[in-house]
């Protein structure tokens, strides 16, 4: 794509991505790198993965606009400003095209738990990160949080886009069980940290995952508001509060 024509795309209020679009509007925005700016990956891996989140942003816009029927692989290309055949060459269908977003939203608690004091036990780090990523106005925009809710709704009535859904979550628990793993093997100084192998760390990653988890997508299936006493903050951390007696010291 020329400058010229990104510009004018750019400037589209039509096309979602552009300056006007009601996917900027809407917040997703602040995800729009997603892994385009992860340290480590090459020039060409950051453009492929920029690339990949385009179209996502692009393809949520139309789903929000039209209805995931009525939105169709070529017009997510043509919304995005690449080839049909560029499509095809990330993606295989059209739901599959919301899998950046999906884990870029995931993988912000995951690397939030990461990032919370070290001095914080594993409970402490979980509500520590629900509330760093999921506070509207701290962590996320509003207009994110609406977008959350809208895309997971029309997830629940789809089985191949809640499958991508799932697959994202997945993906995010293998990150929190890294960071679990890590955060254990500092706090015990070296490898007698990890005595009890990996398993638990998955364990624990899946365990606070699914109360995360659960709690977003009961918010999203309710009207309440993001910032409310029933939001996906204070769900979250209910939720971990009822774990209270998981052994999170085993991990």
């Amino acid at each position: 794509m020329t400058g010229t024509n990104r510009a004018a795309r750019a400037s589209d209020p039509r096309v979602p991505g552009g300056s006007s679009s009601a996917a900027r509007a809407g917040g997703l925005d602040e995800v729009r790198s997603g892994a385009a700016g992860a340290p480590g990956l090459s020039l060409t891996e950051r453009r492929k993965a920029a690339t990949r989140m385009e179209i996502a942003r692009a393809a949520a816009g139309l789903f929000m606009r039209h209805g995931l029927r009525a939105t169709r692989a070529e017009d997510i290309a043509r919304a995005a400003g690449v080839a049909p055949r560029t499509f095809y060459r990330y993606f295989a269908g059209k739901e599959e095209c919301l899998a950046p977003l999906f884990s870029a939203g995931v993988e912000k608690w995951a690397e939030a738990v990461r990032d919370a004091p070290a001095d914080l036990s594993v409970p402490e780090a979980l509500r520590h990160a629900v509330v760093r990523t999921l506070t509207p106005g701290v962590g996320v925009r509003a207009e994110s949080m609406d977008w959350v809710r809208a895309l997971l709704r029309l997830a629940e009535g789809s089985p191949a886009l809640l499958r991508v859904w799932g697959e994202a979550c997945q993906g995010a628990e293998r990150t929190l069980a890294r960071v679990l793993e890590a955060r254990a093997f500092a706090a015990g100084g070296g490898a007698g940290a990890l005595a009890g192998g990996r398993a638990e760390f998955r364990l624990g990653a899946a365990v606070a995952g699914a109360a995360v988890r659960v709690a977003v997508e009961a918010w999203a299936a309710g009207d309440e508001p993001a910032d409310g006493p029933a939001g996906p903050v204070a769900l979250a951390v209910g939720h971990l509060e009822a774990l209270r007696d998981f052994p999170w010291g085993t991990v």
